[in-house]
C-alpha cells in the first residue's frame, strides 16, 4: 500500500467558452470537474496502474465532500481529516476558443 499526501485538495473547475469577451456577458458551452492536488494526482496515476494507494490530506465542507466521492469513484482510498469549518479549494479555469 502507497500513502500519499495532499495537505491542500483541490476541484479544478474547467470552464470552457467559444469567446471570450470583456466586459461582456460569456456563457459557458461545456464544464468539467476534477479533484486534484499533488497526492491525489499521484493516487489517481497509481489507481490506472491497478497499485493500491491511500489518499491523506485535510478536507473541509461540501467541495471536501465532492473530493472523496471524486476520490471513491476512481477507485481510491481515503483517510482525510475532516475539518469543521471552512472548505476545501475549488480552482476555476476559464478556457476559450479565442
Amino acid at each position: 500500500m502507497i500513502y500519499t499526501v495532499t495537505f491542500n485538495p483541490a476541484i479544478d473547475y474547467v470552464v470552457h467558452t467559444d469567446k471570450m469577451s470583456l466586459g461582456r456577458l460569456n456563457r459557458s458551452v461545456t464544464e468539467q470537474i476534477y479533484i486534484g492536488g499533488k497526492g491525489i494526482n499521484v493516487s489517481i496515476v497509481l489507481a490506472r496502474l491497478d497499485i493500491k494507494s491511500a489518499a491523506l490530506g485535510f478536507v473541509a465542507g461540501f467541495t471536501g465532500k465532492a473530493i472523496e466521492d471524486g476520490a471513491a469513484k476512481a477507485g481510491i482510498s481515503t483517510d482525510f481529516v475532516h475539518l469543521k469549518d471552512g472548505c476545501s479549494r475549488i480552482n476555476v479555469k476559464i478556457k476559450a476558443e479565442e
